[in-house]
């Protein structure tokens, strides 16, 4: 195999080799955690809270209510049981008992508006608790594929980093170091092919001279232009 040949294919691996490794960068970014999703489950939580509280609240609202209800009963009861004669303590009583009555209606009052607010929330719930629910399976399944394709790359980087071991044993350290050099200066790409007489790492047309060094490929020729190496195919 020719020594410009050797170089790119092993341009080729290298830069096989770094989008494989920009992959798996960006793969192993996105496994784990969803911050979206924890953001979901705190607002569930928020929300379930505050039913459960607003829940606490219509139950004593309800016992108010009762409470209420029973007193006023009793105070009735007295009224109309006749064993009450005098008419200021009658009117007493009376007055008691509506005064009972009045605050019942304005506890009952606030207890359907707390009630109209529980079932509120309990709708909202069980939507959200159905969209998490598909955001955590549909998670759980991006997971799963993110893992395989991690263990895909990790595989394919493998096979590339033992080619890139066998190319790199079979190329002499001049050329190596030259290609390495290159590498760094023109952004991974240290070889062009030569087409129609024209470097492709530039895109300069080359003197006739080089592109025949270039094709008898007894030394490295290197273009004018861009300094890289050529290859003719």
């Amino acid at each position: 195999m020719s020594k410009g040949r050797q170089l790119y294919e092993l341009q080729e691996v290298d830069l096989e080799i770094e989008a494989k490794r920009e992959a798996f960068s960006l793969v192993t970014s996105r496994l784990g955690e969803s911050e979206a999703l924890a953001e979901a489950r705190i607002s569930l939580a928020k929300d379930e809270e505050h039913l459960a509280e607003l829940q606490r609240n219509q139950r004593l609202g309800e016992w108010e209510v009762d409470d209420l209800q029973a007193k006023a009963a009793l105070l009735e009861e007295k009224l109309y049981g006749g064993s009450v004669k005098i008419p200021k303590e009658l009117a007493s009583l009376q007055e008691q008992v509506e005064n009972l009555k009045r605050k019942r209606r304005a506890q009952e009052d606030k207890l359907l508006d707390i009630m109209a607010e529980v079932e509120m929330m309990q709708k909202g719930l069980t939507i959200k608790k159905g969209e998490l629910a598909r955001c955590e399976e549909n998670w759980r399944n991006e997971q799963a594929s993110l893992s395989r394709e991690q263990a895909e790359l990790s595989a394919a980087l493998a096979t590339l980093e033992q080619k890139r071991r066998g190319l790199i044993s079979r190329t002499d350290a001049a050329s190596l170091e030259l290609y390495e050099t290159l590498r760094v200066r023109r952004q991974g790409r240290a070889v062009a092919k030569v087409e129609q007489g024209m470097c492709q790492g530039c895109r300069i047309a080359l003197p006739m001279s080089e592109v025949q060094r270039a094709r008898m490929d007894q030394e490295l020729v290197q273009c004018s232009s861009c300094e890289r190496i050529l290859y003719v195919s």
